[in-house]
């Protein structure tokens, strides 16, 4: 099993993404600026069509995060990517902190215009704000709570945990209105529903994920080979996928009786592996 497979339809639109999406529109009329945080393994597969239509000509300034996840030299060639396009981005880790004080500076930035038209009329002067919105698990929480220098905000590392808005005033001059993560209702492209999977953004009850690990680990030995070897000594890669992900469940030791592969175990350790970095800095897309 070399190609999408069954998981080329991958879909996934609960409810509350729907009411997500109303949430955005009605409030945009709020903010300033819109932060869009892309998973930095994947920017063009987290970079939701549905938003960009919504934020229209708000100023939009996007946050490539988890960059500690990601490849490096692939992050910069997106910084580069994004800037030619005339976009404001800021590489970020929303868990350690960095570029943050980068990314509170360029929204600050970016809302002046609004800010100071308020303060030219004899208004009082107010903080910048910012509407934070991306796909499920990209880190939104992670950020908020660095932002804010608290973890009051609820996270987890599986998709869908904050369901409605919430106005959180910083130090910064910033005041944030987090927003659920939504997806679309629809992938156009197989990869984008596949890359979401390998990413933890798409709930992992909804689709096999013992074939997905597989088709993963098949990706990752086109470039990343020597990350897959190092991590499950692997000397020499077999000619399939089935053979790839087979041997990697018994270099882990996920035998059942007779020998048989455990095939669950195997396929919930290699996302595992990949989401945390234990296979190494990885992207999965290039400009």
């Amino acid at each position: 099993m070399d190609d999408l497979g069954t998981l080329a339809q991958l879909n996934w639109y609960p409810g509350h993404m729907a009411k997500a999406k109303r949430i955005i529109s009605e409030n945009l009329k709020l903010v300033d600026v819109v932060i869009e945080l892309l998973d930095a393994r994947i920017p063009r597969s987290s970079a939701n069509p549905v938003l960009k239509d919504l934020i229209g000509t708000k100023p939009h300034l996007i946050a490539l995060n988890k960059i500690d996840l990601a490849d490096n030299a692939v992050n910069n060639e997106w910084e580069e990517y994004f800037s030619s396009l005339g976009k404001t981005v800021v590489k970020i880790n929303s868990l350690n902190g960095k570029g943050i004080r980068q990314l509170v500076t360029k929204a600050d930035e970016l809302a002046k215009a609004k800010t100071a038209k308020f303060a030219s009329k004899g208004a009082k002067p107010r903080n910048a704000r910012v509407m934070i919105v991306g796909i499920p698990n990209v880190g939104k929480s992670s950020l908020i709570n660095r932002l804010s220098g608290s973890a009051s905000l609820k996270t987890a590392d599986k998709p869908g945990v904050t369901r409605a808005k919430q106005w959180i005033k910083i130090k910064n001059n910033l005041d944030l209105l987090d927003t659920p993560g939504i997806l679309w209702p629809k992938f156009e492209d197989p990869e984008v529903g596949l890359n979401l999977a390998f990413t933890g953004a798409i709930s992992d009850e909804v689709y096999d994920i013992e074939q997905a690990a597989q088709l993963l680990l098949w990706r990752l030995k086109d470039r990343y080979e020597k990350n897959i070897a190092e991590r499950y000594k692997v000397a020499e890669m077999p000619q399939t996928s089935e053979e790839l992900f087979k041997l990697v469940g018994r270099k882990r030791g996920f035998l059942q009786k007779g020998g048989v592969i455990d095939t669950e175990k195997t396929a919930i350790a290699v996302l595992k592996d990949f989401r945390a970095g234990k296979l190494g800095n990885i992207s999965l897309e290039e400009p």
